[in-house]
């Protein structure tokens, strides 16, 4: 189970602090990824980060945005910094985990961030 939180509304320059906690039965996670979906666009990649450290950036946040994560506590953060309004969307954390039942891909329920011009 994946549970995101920290969306909001946000004046355009202005930042917010995504995160999403996985829980259950996790052994181990490989890929944390934060994707977003703005209305009547495809969900797109926003950053992903591999078990050990990789960091990877769509061109379009790429030194606005910081992905990061902790291991011990299963999470995954997205700093969003000079935030824009082509920024609002849905956010949605994704991670590729091996649990009690397997490898599998596991998606968060979404957070909405709205950026105001």
């Amino acid at each position: 189970q994946l549970q995101a939180s920290g969306g909001g509304l946000v004046q355009a320059g202005g930042s917010l602090r995504l995160s999403c906690v996985a829980s259950g039965s996790i052994f181990s996670i490989n890929y944390m990824n934060w994707y977003r979906q703005a209305p009547g666009k495809q969900r797109e990649l926003v950053a992903e980060i591999t078990n050990g450290g990789t960091t990877n950036y769509a061109g379009s946040v790429k030194g606005r945005f910081t992905i990061s994560r902790d291991n011990a506590r299963n999470t995954v953060y997205l700093q969003m910094n000079s935030l824009k309004p082509e920024d609002t969307a849905v956010y949605y954390c994704r991670v590729l985990a091996v649990t009690g039942t397997g490898m599998g891909i596991y998606w968060g329920q979404g957070t909405l961030v709205t950026v105001s011009s």
